[in-house]
């Protein structure tokens, strides 16, 4: 007769697993959450703030008074919001052409051309001047009578030119100071995206007979789109919130020429002492960067990459 053996079997607890995967997110937390609180002191208790602001009447010395919606009515009443705002969106358009495309054509320049890392670090230090020392150094070499730029011209049948003295001419060369100031930051964030794309599909399209402008439009820009929509997102983002540049250049002129949205906030908060209208005017700023944000982010497919 044989006796049936019981066999033991291991059993590994269920819960073990579980732990792990609760102590590495509770460890990814903890690496997060000094960025999670600057976001929260500096960024989301401010806008709330701002939110409640922008319902009252507040001059910064007495109490704010409730208005409920008045301050939105009043902004969509008032000619010089929309004058401001006008004023921006051209300088927007100004900038972000001539800054994305000089960005990207630099990065190309670089990866075909330029090995040394000493002349691809040279790009980022304008990026890393402060926008008041630039506008000033601007200012200084654009000046109509003593500056450097205006000497040189004065030598060309071009002749000086006014430059931030001009009506016409103060919102391109504001762009331009601008352009100079982002072009290199932008550029190293093309030619990052141009070094992830494979070698392989560059020789493929060799071996096919494709030419250099071919390869160029129907290969490097498709796989760049990650990258593009980055670079224009936060472009557009920064250039309709431009203040310093105009601020220490123009002063909002001449004849009210370069009055940007954000320079009108800054006179209504504290040069007139109108704190909940100018956050009302904040507020609405923010709603329409959010829109433009999600138009550009669904227009240039920003979820997808051509690289899968």
């Amino acid at each position: 007769m044989t006796v049936p053996v019981q066999r033991e079997t291991l059993v590994v607890p269920a819960r073990a697993p579980a732990r792990r995967r609760s102590l590495s997110w509770m460890v990814g937390y903890l690496f997060i959450l000094p960025a999670i609180i600057g976001f929260v002191v500096f960024y989301l208790y401010p806008a709330l703030r701002g939110l409640q602001i922008s319902f009252t009447d507040w001059n910064l010395l007495s109490e704010p008074k409730n208005v409920g919606i008045a301050n939105y009515q009043e902004v969509v009443r008032d000619p010089r919001f929309w004058s401001a705002l006008g004023i921006t969106v051209k300088y927007v358009l100004w900038n972000i052409p001539l800054q994305t495309i000089l960005s990207l054509l630099l990065a190309v320049a670089m990866d075909r051309l330029v090995k040394s890392m000493f002349v691809k670090g040279l790009l980022i230090v304008p990026y890393l001047l402060s926008n008041v020392l630039v506008a000033m150094i601007f200012l200084w070499m654009l000046d109509p009578l003593l500056g450097i730029v205006n000497q040189w011209l004065d030598l060309t049948p071009i002749g000086k030119q006014p430059f931030f003295n001009s009506a016409e001419q103060a919102i391109p060369t504001i762009a331009l100071v601008n352009v100079w100031k982002h072009m290199g930051f932008n550029a190293l964030l093309f030619y990052a995206g141009l070094q992830a794309i494979p070698r392989t599909v560059y020789e493929a399209a060799a071996i096919d007979g494709s030419s250099e402008a071919n390869t160029f439009w129907r290969i490097t820009l498709p796989l760049l789109r990650p990258v593009t929509v980055f670079v224009l997102v936060t472009s557009v983002i920064g250039s309709f919130q431009i203040f310093d540049t105009v601020a220490v250049a123009t002063a909002g002129g001449p004849a009210d020429a370069t009055k940007v949205l954000v320079y009108y906030i800054y006179q209504n908060a504290f040069g007139f002492f109108r704190m909940g209208y100018a956050t009302a005017m904040s507020m609405v700023l923010f709603a329409i960067l959010i829109l433009f944000t999600l138009v550009q982010m669904r227009l240039l497919r920003a979820g997808e990459s051509d690289l899968d």
